[in-house]
Parts: structure tokens; C-alpha cells; sequence
């Protein structure tokens, strides 16, 4: 065996990417300088969770962090999958965090992916799980990934501080991703909405619902927003209540908004936050989510800014095929993405905007990312 080579990175920014990426096209990395100059220095809980559950869904990876958590050494082992996996998240981010690079990894790997994870199901930072459920895997099916064991359930709440949801995450193999065309947005012929309320009363619930009717009804027939009121064991450890909505079009694109609101957070200190008694009342989280999502309808694109990075991952991916995307303004986060697939896949996008409807066409060759260590049945 050779001596390995590794690629040298900075800093802690897209953390997430580069271990996704690092994974899956087998380039060993080291991170150095991470939040060295911060208050809190190196890798925070979240972060080596993630590394956890990298450990857990592979084989032979080598993680090395230094003392002060400023360094990483990261080599990537062999994509197993498995059925029967537990993970408890850390609970400074939701589920969504983890959630993003579990779906792309799980479809690499030697077995279908089975794995149960534990924590905060929504926050107002990552995508809540209803979005994933309803929004995010249908965006995997268009590359191809077959929807026979791609789930996930949600079988109890979690809200921040304090965690204690539950979900069941199965993902599918796949040999590798079809190529796509995906630049018809259509028109919306049909918006669906999940809200959730844990450990406080049903009426947060309705308030929003109503709301977010409210802000629709002018616009479309065809709205319907499903309640979810948890209690017991199923509510998880701390109060709070959420909403999610997506907007399904006629070219079958799935656009999507969402929050959660928690019930006396803590903040780092483990002090219950002066934000308690300033909360905004659950109409106005309704009404902000609802315009939200007209907002990403708006911008135009087959995918909401949120999705935008996770899109770009899977054209990358493809089979050594054109693909070609039409997003709406490109965000902060779907930039960063660009970069990152260039440093690891050396896949190279180009960008056509289109004056009339103010969005970006995005073409790109996909690496033609196989997958070595599925069985071939």
C-alpha cells in the first residue's frame, strides 16, 4: 500500500459537504484551522455527531481530531448501509442537518440503508422532517432512485432544547443516477401542509392552519393543511408546535417552506431564554410561512433555495450525461455547493440566466459516480 495523500482544507465552513464529498468520491481530507480564532474553538457537537454517524453507516473510515477539536483527519471508508442502525443526534441542530447527507450517502452503499435516529425533529434552522418526507424525496426520485424503500417516518416529536423525537430513515441502493432535464417549473396546481404541536395545546395548531388558509385560499382551490398532535411519549421532551408546506406544481416539482416555534428554549448557558414571554403569536408564524413560500414560488426554479444545494450534489453524481436545472435566484448556500463540487468531483457547471423570468439554467456533465460495493443481484 502507498503512502495516502491527503487534501488539505481550511476552516469550518460547508463542514457538511466536504465529509459528503470526501465519502463519496474516496479523497482522504484534513481540515486545519477549525474556528481557531473563536471563542468556542474546534469542531462543535453537531459536527462530531455527523462524523459519528459517517462512522456508523461505513466501514473502515479513519477520523483523527486533534485535542482542541481544530483539526481533522478524515479517511473515508466503504459505504456499507445496514439495516437496524441507531444514531442519537446532537442536539444543537434538527434532524434536517443530518438527514441531507444520510439520503445521498445511503444510496452508495452495499446494503439498503435501515437507521433510526434520535433528537430534534424541527428547528427553524434546517428542514424539518415533514419537508423532507414530503419535498425532499421526491427530488431523489427524479434522478432515478426507486421510491419501493424510500421513507421516512416519523414516529415521535423532538422539539429544541431538549430533543426526544424519533425517525426511521430507509433509503434504497442505487447503481448510479440518471441524468436529468428539469427546467419546466409548471404552474401550482396544489399546496399541502403538516402541522405539529408537542407538549403545548392543539389550539397553536389551528391558529396557523387557519392563517396559512387565509393567505392561499385567494389563490388556489386546492389547499389542505394535516394536524398532528402529540402527547405522551410521542411528544418528545420539550413544548413547541411547527408548520411545514409544499407547493406541488404541474411538472411535478415540489416547493417548500417551514418553522418550528420552541416553547422556553435554553440557550447555550442551559438558561431558559428571555424570548419566552416575547414570542409572536401562531397566526403570524402561520401567515410569515405561507408568504414564505409564495416568496419561493415567486423567485421561479424547480426547487426552493433550501433544496438547491442537495440538487446540484445529484447532477454532479449522474452517469457521465448532461444535465440541465432551472433554479430561481441561486442562494448563498447553492454558490458554496458549486465550489465544493468542483474541488472534489471536478464537475464544472454553466450558468445561463434567463432575463424573462429573472432564473438560472445550470448545465453540467455528471462524474459518473458507479457504485463499486453494491451486490450485484
Amino acid at each position: 500500500m502507498g503512502k495516502t495523500t491527503y487534501k488539505r482544507l481550511k476552516g469550518s465552513q460547508s463542514f457538511r459537504q466536504r465529509l459528503l464529498l470526501a465519502t463519496l468520491s474516496s479523497t482522504p481530507i484534513i481540515i486545519d484551522e477549525i474556528r481557531a480564532d473563536d471563542m468556542i474553538t474546534g469542531l462543535l457537537r453537531h459536527e462530531m455527531s455527523l462524523l459519528r454517524l459517517f462512522e456508523s453507516v461505513s466501514d473502515d473510515c479513519v477520523v483523527e481530531v486533534n485535542e482542541t477539536g481544530t483539526r481533522l483527519k478524515y479517511k473515508p471508508g466503504i459505504i456499507m448501509g445496514g439495516k437496524n442502525l441507531v444514531h442519537s443526534c446532537a442536539l444543537t441542530r434538527s434532524m434536517g442537518y443530518y438527514l441531507e447527507p444520510l439520503l445521498v450517502l445511503g444510496l452508495f452503499g452495499k446494503k439498503p440503508l435501515s437507521i433510526r435516529l434520535k433528537g430534534v425533529t424541527d428547528d427553524p434552522k434546517d428542514l424539518s422532517v415533514d419537508t423532507v418526507r414530503n419535498a425532499t424525496l421526491h427530488i431523489l426520485k427524479r434522478f432515478g432512485v426507486p421510491s419501493e424503500g424510500l421513507d421516512l417516518k416519523i414516529e415521535a416529536r423532538g422539539v429544541a432544547p431538549e430533543g426526544g423525537g424519533e425517525v426511521l430513515l430507509t433509503v434504497p441502493n442505487v447503481q448510479s443516477l440518471t441524468a436529468v432535464q428539469w427546467v419546466e417549473e409548471g404552474m401550482v396546481k396544489k399546496i399541502r401542509g403538516w402541522t405539529f404541536s408537542a407538549r403545548v395545546s392543539s389550539d397553536f395548531e389551528h391558529s396557523m392552519r387557519f392563517a396559512a388558509r387565509g393567505v392561499f385560499n385567494n389563490l388556489l382551490p386546492d389547499v389542505h393543511i394535516f394536524n398532528d398532535h402529540k402527547s405522551g411519549p410521542h411528544a418528545g421532551k420539550s413544548p413547541g408546535y411547527g408548520i411545514s408546506l409544499v407547493a406541488e406544481t404541474t411538472a411535478g416539482c415540489y416547493i417548500s417552506a417551514d418553522t418550528a416555534v420552541s416553547c422556553g428554549r435554553a440557550d447555550e448557558t442551559g438558561e431558559i431564554d428571555v424570548e419566552r414571554q416575547e414570542r409572536k403569536p401562531a397566526e403570524d408564524t402561520g401567515v410569515e410561512i405561507a408568504s414564505w413560500l409564495l416568496q419561493e414560488i415567486e423567485k421561479g426554479g424547480v426547487v426552493d433555495s433550501t433544496h438547491q444545494g442537495l440538487l446540484f450534489i445529484l447532477c454532479a453524481l449522474c452517469q457521465q450525461d448532461v444535465s440541465k436545472v432551472r433554479v430561481g435566484t441561486l442562494s448563498p448556500y447553492g454558490v458554496e455547493t458549486l465550489r465544493n463540487l468542483k474541488e472534489f468531483l471536478g464537475v464544472t457547471f454553466s450558468f445561463r440566466p434567463d432575463p424573462s423570468t429573472g432564473t438560472v439554467i445550470l448545465t453540467c456533465v455528471g462524474s459518473g459516480l458507479i457504485n463499486l460495493s453494491r451486490k450485484l443481484s
